[in-house]
């Protein structure tokens, strides 16, 4: 007998965790050659590392270099564990509590002040893109609230 064409495919297996995590380290060790070598060519432009990987595993992702069964097991163990992984930041922030309780207010004025500067920003730069739709393109500016679903 033929088997049917409509037979759904079975999802792929995860990889063993050891060559998730080999994939990993792969991974952030080329991405600190990449920050290493940034660092020694353009002195004053930094690359950090784990935004050099980020981008890295993005790529490779997207050009499926890296099959997302590669990184799925371990990405989603880590997630879960991410605030077990702040701990040591939030204990230097506890040590540091003086140093906020004495610089704190410049803090939160900051915090306010670039909020409100962000907010401003973003209406501003939202006008311009309507103004921009409704002369440049002759669109209306009406959002239409309807998913394609729906239709």
């Amino acid at each position: 007998m033929e088997k049917s064409k409509n037979t759904p495919k079975s999802a792929p297996k995860p990889a063993p965790i050891l060559i998730q995590i080999g994939v990993y380290a792969t991974v952030l060790f080329v991405s600190w050659l990449i920050s290493e070598w940034g660092a020694k060519t353009f002195p004053n432009f930094p690359l950090p590392t784990p935004v050099v990987g980020l981008v890295l595993l993005y790529v490779a992702l997207n050009l499926h270099v890296i099959k997302v069964e590669w990184v799925d097991g371990l990405g989603a163990f880590l997630i879960g564990i991410i605030g077990f992984l702040f701990v040591p930041s939030g204990i230097q922030l506890a040590g540091t509590l003086d140093i906020l309780g004495k610089e704190g207010w410049k803090l939160i004025v900051v915090i306010i002040i670039s909020t409100v500067i962000l907010l401003v920003t973003i209406a501003y730069c939202t006008r311009l893109f309507i103004w921009m739709r409704v002369h440049w393109l002759h669109q209306d500016a009406h959002v239409d609230t309807e998913t394609k679903d729906e239709r």
